[in-house]
């Protein structure tokens, strides 16, 4: 049994992609792992947030997860800021990280880019977000990290930064493996399939959120791009409209993506979209149905507060011997 560790920011309420790009795949991974899904509400404070609002998103996104699919039974979920280990070892791996290497993470130019064309500032904190990234993964002694092509960068840092610690001060850290799922890792815009799908775009119709209302879910997809094509064909490169819904098709029901486009050979983007539409609905009607009586019970904070103890007895250990290392604290 492999231990595996993921999280997400509680930064509003997730979209179709972030369902079909991890946690249906973390569903699909407590069946046969040890898993530890976080909320990491550390990593939304590097952008300015409302605190009302986010302490609402943390409780809403802990729901979420459960109404999902994720057993607590299974799987340890838990919220980041409640376990101190995080930003303990986070401000040591720090002090092992260069500039250099900080600087260049595409992600940081990206989001400092965003902040810069809102007026807002570039914190520290955005700067040294893959580090703590690097912590949270590094406390647990996790073998795979499932992520989106986003984070790839941020893992390979995670990887030097173990390597070097235990370069310097001896086997410390476990090497984590990056997992990607084949399939759904990345789900694209329904307007504009060349980019990833976002809850941050400005236009509402390029996302489909989880908490959306059934009939805005089936307005969405039915008004989905695809191309001047009168066949239902599979060709991410020159057709990605109709290929990104063929993903979330497959993603959602199971079927490959040959048997779907043999089901509707003869048939046009209507009907196709149109049944799409109704697959999407289906799955995300009792999802949301679960979520409302999850929150209404309270039962979501017995949750977190197993979460939080399991993740703080295996942190504290693992922080314990990194203190020791660097020489932190006292001996007695």
């Amino acid at each position: 049994m492999k231990r595996i560790l993921s999280g997400i920011q509680p930064s509003g309420a997730l979209t179709l992609g972030n369902y079909l790009g991890a946690i249906k795949n973390f569903v699909t991974l407590q069946q046969a792992h040890e898993c530890l899904f976080m909320i990491v509400d550390l990593h939304a404070i590097t952008v300015p947030q409302d605190r009302l609002v986010l302490r609402q998103h943390i409780k809403e996104l802990a729901a979420l997860y459960v109404a999902c699919g994720i057993d607590p039974k299974k799987a340890h979920i838990f919220i980041q800021s409640e376990v101190p280990a995080h930003t303990a070892l986070s401000w040591v791996l720090t002090c092992h990280a260069s500039m250099g290497e900080l600087s260049r993470m595409t992600q940081f130019k990206d989001k400092s880019a965003k902040q810069e064309e809102t007026g807002g500032h570039i914190s520290a904190g955005l700067f040294n977000y893959p580090v703590l990234m690097a912590a949270d993964v590094l406390l647990y002694d996790v073998d795979l990290v499932p992520v989106g092509d986003d984070q790839k960068q941020h893992m390979e840092l995670t990887r030097d930064l173990a390597g070097r610690f235990n370069s310097k001060y001896g086997d410390t850290f476990k090497i984590p493996e990056v997992f990607i799922p084949p399939q759904g890792a990345r789900i694209m815009s329904l307007q504009d399939p060349t980019k990833k799908m976002s809850k941050s775009d400005e236009n509402t119709k390029n996302f489909v959120l989880l908490t959306d209302e059934l009939h805005v879910i089936q307005k969405k997809i039915k008004s989905a791009v695809t191309d001047s094509e009168s066949t239902i064909g599979y060709d991410p490169v020159n057709r990605p409209g109709i290929s990104n819904l063929l993903d979330i098709y497959s993603c959602l029901t199971g079927e490959t993506i040959e048997t779907l486009v043999a089901k509707y050979e003869g048939k046009g983007y209507g009907d196709f979209k149109s049944e799409l539409a109704e697959v999407v609905v289906t799955t995300l009607e009792p999802i949301q149905q679960r979520m409302k009586d999850i929150l209404q019970s309270g039962e979501i904070d017995d949750i977190l507060d197993q979460g939080r103890d399991a993740a703080m007895k295996l942190a504290f250990k693992k922080l314990s011997k990194v203190n020791h290392k660097v020489g932190l604290g006292r001996k007695r």
